[in-house]
């Protein structure tokens, strides 16, 4: 059997706030509800479960996804028209942009509870999508 990451918990400070969040913005659907976890399916069979916890214990992460350039263009309108703070670079000092690292187009910004969220069109290394 090889090894497949299936799901991953992603404290937030209301996880129905957050996982709404992230499936408005990138059109995907709340897949099932269970004890504390609202999980979100992505297109690979991973689940992100988002469970509520104390705002104090939240330990802020950063989550990285590839999408498509017709993903980008949606979600990136979305960042957009709503005002969402977004960043080209980790550092946030290139506001309101998005960057084209590795022959793509890639944008930095927070989700309701504060993880540091990465879309990404192009993998690190520039090998596109397959």
């Amino acid at each position: 059997m090889s090894v497949e990451l299936n799901h991953t918990i992603i404290h937030a400070r209301d996880n129905r706030e957050s996982a709404e969040f992230f499936t408005d913005l990138l059109g995907l659907e709340i897949t099932s509800e269970w004890g504390p976890f609202i999980a979100v399916a992505l297109s690979n069979g991973v689940t992100l479960d988002f469970a509520t916890i104390p705002a104090k214990d939240i330990a802020l992460q950063h989550y990285a996804f590839l999408i498509s350039e017709e993903e980008f263009d949606a979600a990136y309108e979305k960042i957009s028209t709503r005002g969402i703070e977004h960043w080209a670079d980790p550092q946030q000092k290139l506001p309101g942009e998005f960057n084209t690292n590795d022959g793509g187009r890639g944008v930095y910004f927070l989700d309701p509870a504060g993880h540091a969220m990465e879309l990404i069109t192009v993998p690190y290394g520039g090998f596109p999508e397959s």
